[in-house]
């Protein structure tokens, strides 16, 4: 069988699967995310014992640090999968919910209910837990899905799709309700992002160089961001023992992933306080910063500094890189963010409580805050159970996308014999 024969049967699979996952009761649904988080943590030593493999494959092709350590599937890790698909379980079911009846004149009564996607397709890279957080989401809210790992995690994939199989099965739904593609080959990529006759919606979680290909190439609808250039401004009236502490979490508390901060801006006023005891910690951690001519006289003296370019307001760095600018205040700091930020997440250090409202309201991001790390913006840490990514457009899901993102509404009208006149 061919990769088009393979991934056609995978899709046919998953469309016959999805009416059956819609069919089933939350009590159904609920029952097979707990069984899966009981395979998970009795099956924790085989699930580390196939990440290792991928380890040491990656690390004997070269595979970046940041990567590696997306790629690891800890201890740690484990517990968040299982605490995650718990937390999923715990959550009230949004299928079949009706919202916003109306009776109209003609004595009708119409509203909406929340309904599956129907079949969603997943590409990934590295990090295996995003198997069992978007298996769970998918699960609870009712939709099939395809999920297409990355190579470098494949045997990890492969002995948590077994999981996932035995959890559906176990709770009476179609194994095929989740299926983890089998193949490293790239082209299976192609085939699953131009079947819209079997799958409804994309949600690619990869780097930049996966989410241009899909944009490019996809035939079916996408949920996705491109990158993440997130930003920090520290406020001419912050609070230090506030903005010290964030200013460092959101870039040094992990270097890969996409909530992270890449630029930090400090207003004029406070730079000459703020930025050298920044500039002490991130020293610590090795972090190279790319200041702007007034940053830069400030960090005179600092062992890894050099001069910021255009290119670097652009840059997603994932790695031990900091781009830093001097503004004059707010107003310069949101214009800064709406020009190079890629909507993601920014974050505010201020105690004014005006300034902290117009960043809320004009900072055109998916999560916008106020005080804290960009580092929150994370599907867990927002109280959704798991995320099966970031959004970072308009239309349909922005933000971290949970259970309400993987749903959407169709009209029903009620009536008693009602004809229009």
């Amino acid at each position: 069988m061919n990769i088009t024969e393979y991934m056609t049967q995978v899709g046919q699979q998953a469309r016959t699967a999805s009416r059956a996952m819609a069919r089933a009761d939350s009590a159904t649904r609920n029952r097979t995310l707990l069984l899966i988080a009981e395979a998970v943590r009795r099956d924790a030593a085989v699930l580390r014992a196939a990440n290792q493999l991928d380890l040491d494959a990656a690390r004997a092709a070269g595979m970046a640090e940041a990567m590696l350590d997306r790629l690891a599937l800890s201890d740690k890790a484990i517990d968040t999968m299982v605490e995650g698909l718990r937390q999923i379980a715990a959550l009230s079911d949004p299928i079949g919910e009706i919202s916003n009846m109306k009776f109209r004149p003609s004595g009708i009564q119409v509203g909406q209910m929340r309904v599956p996607l129907g079949v969603i397709g997943i590409i990934y890279e590295a990090r295996p837990n995003v198997t069992v957080d978007a298996a769970g989401l998918c699960i609870k809210s009712g939709n099939a899905t395809i999920l297409r790992g990355g190579s470098e995690a494949i045997n990890c994939n492969r002995a948590l799709a077994r999981i996932v199989a035995e959890g559906l099965a176990g709770a009476g739904l179609p194994a095929n309700g989740v299926q983890v593609v089998d193949t490293t080959d790239r082209a299976a990529v192609g085939a699953l992002i131009t079947m819209p006759e079997y799958v409804d919606v994309i949600v690619p979680r990869g780097g930049k160089g996966l989410i241009a290909r899909l944009m490019e190439e996809a035939t079916v609808p996408m949920i996705k961001h491109l990158d993440g250039i997130c930003h920090v401004y520290i406020d001419a009236k912050a609070d230090l023992t506030k903005a010290l502490p964030v200013a460092f979490n959101a870039k040094c508390h992990r270097y890969g992933t996409c909530n992270t901060m890449e630029t930090l801006l400090v207003a004029r006023a406070i730079a000459p306080a703020v930025l050298p005891q920044l500039a002490e910690l991130y020293a610590a951690q090795q972090v190279e910063l790319r200041a702007d001519d007034e940053a830069y006289a400030i960090l005179a003296g600092y062992p890894h500094l050099a001069h910021a370019s255009e290119e670097d307001w652009r840059t997603e760095y994932l790695a031990p890189v900091l781009a830093v600018k001097v503004v004059d205040g707010i107003d310069a700091a949101i214009e800064h963010i709406n020009t190079y930020s890629s909507r993601h997440t920014d974050a505010i250090i201020t105690e004014d409580y005006s300034d902290a409202l117009r960043f809320l309201r004009e900072v055109d991001s998916a999560s916008v805050m106020v005080n804290a790390s960009t580092r929150f913006a994370d599907g867990f840490e927002y109280g959704l159970g798991a995320e099966i990514g970031i959004s970072n457009d308009k239309l349909h899901a922005r933000g971290p996308v949970g259970l309400e993102g993987l749903t959407s509404l169709k009209y029903v009208v009620f009536g008693h014999g009602e004809v229009r006149a």
